[in-house]
């Protein structure tokens, strides 16, 4: 079973989409601040991040240029999933290294979580 660490401090959304991604067969851990995402990440590396990048504490850019400086954590598979849409937010992601990025407001839950399965399944 895949496990997911969702990065996400809206609790509205993070019952929705470890919800979606539970009936859709992922382990799904759940942290709600920068801080908390980068010791669980340290702790134990999931398969896959999904990551918001407004967030308390840490914001979602630094915790990609940390998961980078990590030797065990530098080829971790990230998904951004945030309402930052402008261009230049997505290139910047995706340069930083996100393997994807995802603007909340055009995707529903259960196409995330196809593009989850995507990254997860189909590679």
């Amino acid at each position: 079973m895949n496990q997911i660490l969702l990065v996400e401090d809206d609790p509205f959304l993070v019952d929705i989409y470890k919800t979606s991604l539970e009936e859709a067969g992922f382990k799904v851990e759940i942290a709600t601040e920068g801080d908390e995402a980068l010791r669980k990440l340290k702790e134990k590396r999931p398969d896959l991040l999904v990551l918001d990048i407004v967030l308390p504490q840490i914001n979602g850019w630094e915790i990609i240029k940390e998961i980078k400086k990590e030797e065990n954590l530098k080829d971790l598979k990230i998904i951004i999933l945030s309402n930052l849409g402008q261009k230049t937010e997505v290139e910047k992601g995706l340069s930083l290294g996100a393997t994807k990025y995802l603007i909340k407001a055009h995707y529903t839950p259960r196409e995330v979580v196809e593009e989850v399965k995507k990254i997860l399944i189909n590679n």
